[in-house]
């Protein structure tokens, strides 16, 4: 899943570079997480690490690591320019920020951009918008996610928010429109508490955040807190995969999740998770996400909270009932290229009219994990009239597009359909056209390279008759060899397994001999 390319003239397109290294900018759990799963998936890893890291797993987990600062994390580990740097210096092609630190940094994303580095994670625009939680809710608004009753504007004048206070009628909820683990956040009973509590959260977010700006939300009295995992593709695909309940807190920090979240129903969850995916598409996210919920139990309504632009510490919940690895699915979103070549019972020179006929021979290139074959028949079936003429569908995968492109050829080779005609042959050429090898494809492309791609389609019939008649001459011989070693070592008679028809009792006589090209 990659971006489309750009191009100028032949030759010239502009594919993202294949992942063969990744730098984990991040340390602890996190760090070794994603260093486990990379090095299962064949990919080395840079650890970064400060003054106060240097013996550490995470440091110890990695192919290589490079010191990046003294112990404070504002010198080390959210050094933005120093962590490129050590990136670039190390030949790494991507960062894979984890959580915390400059998981959520638009700014980072964007410096990571700039010098040709994959940013592991969600565009910078997303993580922009979601997180400023003013502007995150006025995108959900209008795209009809439903929000809890609050004032999120740029307005912050302390009267006026007292006002806006007064019509959203207390308890409020007093929270800084940016960062999360609760800090700045306040709970207001009544009008004589607020002053004190808004200023109280303005200095909490600015000493925390670097941005004292506040929003205003009415208090749930008996919330749940659900959250939905999302993941999404470059091209606009999302899916959301169950919630988790994170209900259980401290001080406004989860102590314990679950997966799925418990006493729901499957419309409310299903509704959940729509709202959820709505949520992705608003601002064209790609990558691990988590959209966050507040359920009001006595009414049972949901309203979106926030959004987090990254996978999140409770991830774990979800892989263990999905049984999937999304760092793997991170590191595979921002990198690689797959193709899926239709295999049809076809006559390609007479304009692809569809074929019948009986799989005399039947040889799909073997799966592996990154080739895969998605068939409905074997040796010896028929291919009818009656029905789609899809023999099978090859689909392959590579770190990119030029890698995969290679592997699609040598499968294309491999794959072995004999007793009817095919489109396999076609398929070959077609992979192997200059044009399509640089991704100048359109949907004339068959129309406009009609001379390379026919030129000797017409032969491919006659080709699959002289092999037919060449391995019946091969298997005429061994026979004959056969029945002349049988009449050398016995008594001059013919047997009748050799006679002319050759002697079988309730079958015909058949041979199968298998040729490697």
């Amino acid at each position: 899943m990659v971006e489309p390319p750009r191009f100028s003239r032949r030759g010239s397109c502009c594919w993202p570079k294949p992942i063969e290294k990744i730098l984990v900018a991040n340390r602890g759990e996190i760090a070794c997480r994603i260093m486990r799963t990379a090095r299962r998936l064949g990919i080395p890893t840079v650890a970064v690490y400060s003054d106060a890291d240097a013996g550490a797993l995470h440091v110890r987990s990695a192919d290589e690591a490079v010191h990046i600062g003294p112990a404070l994390a504002c010198l080390s580990y959210l050094g933005r320019v120093s962590i490129v740097d050590a990136a670039l210096r190390a030949g790494a092609q991507a960062i894979r920020p984890g959580y915390g630190f400059l998981s959520e940094s638009a700014e980072f994303a964007q410096l990571c951009e700039d010098n040709g580095l994959t940013f592991i994670g969600p565009p910078a625009s997303a993580i922009r918008d979601m997180g400023d939680k003013s502007a995150s809710k006025k995108i959900m608004g209008s795209a009809g996610v439903p929000l809890v009753p609050g004032y999120h504007g740029d307005e912050q004048d302390i009267d006026f928010m007292r006002s806006e206070a007064e019509k959203i009628g207390y308890p409020i909820l007093i929270k800084p429109t940016h960062g999360g683990g609760g800090k700045g956040m306040r709970i207001v009973q009544s009008a004589n508490e607020f002053v004190d509590s808004f200023l109280g959260a303005q200095r909490e977010a600015a000493a925390s955040f670097g941005v004292d700006k506040i929003l205003l939300e009415k208090y749930i009295t008996r919330p749940r807190h659900i959250e939905v995992q999302i993941f999404g593709d470059k091209y606009g695909n999302v899916l959301y995969l169950n919630e988790r309940d994170c209900s259980v807190q401290r001080r406004h920090q989860k102590i314990i999740e679950e997966a799925p979240a418990p006493n729901v129903t499957s419309d409310f969850r299903t509704h959940l998770g729509q709202a959820a995916v709505s949520t992705a598409k608003a601002v064209n996210y790609h990558n691990a996400g988590t959209v966050e919920f507040i359920v009001d139990t006595a009414s049972g309504q949901f309203y979106f909270m926030e959004m987090n632009t990254r996978l999140q510490v409770e991830h774990p919940v979800t892989e263990m009932i999905v049984s999937q690895d999304l760092v793997e699915w991170q590191i595979r979103v921002a990198n690689g290229h797959a193709f899926e070549a239709r295999i049809y019972a076809e006559n390609v020179p007479k304009g692809f009219l569809p074929a019948t006929g009986v799989l005399h021979h039947y040889r799909p290139v073997p799966g592996t994990s990154s080739v895969r074959v998605d068939t409905g028949v074997e040796e010896g079936d028929t291919v009818s009239m009656h029905y789609d003429p899809m023999i099978a569908k090859l689909v392959v995968w590579g770190e990119s597009r030029s890698a995969v492109l290679v592997k699609l050829k040598d499968s294309l080779s491999m794959f072995q359909v004999a007793g009817l005609p095919t489109n396999l042959n076609f398929l070959r050429k077609l992979a192997n056209h200059w044009a399509f090898e640089d991704g100048d494809v359109e949907t004339h492309f068959i129309e406009h390279f009609k001379d390379d791609l026919f030129d000797d389609s017409c032969h491919e019939n006659e080709a699959y008759k002289e092999a037919i008649y060449s391995a019946a001459l091969v298997a005429a011989c061994i026979c004959n060899k056969e029945n002349s070693n049988f009449r050398e070592g016995g008594n001059g008679l013919n047997s009748i397994w050799y006679a002319n028809p050759p002697f079988r009792v309730h079958h015909c006589a058949k041979r199968v001999f298998e040729f490697k090209g």
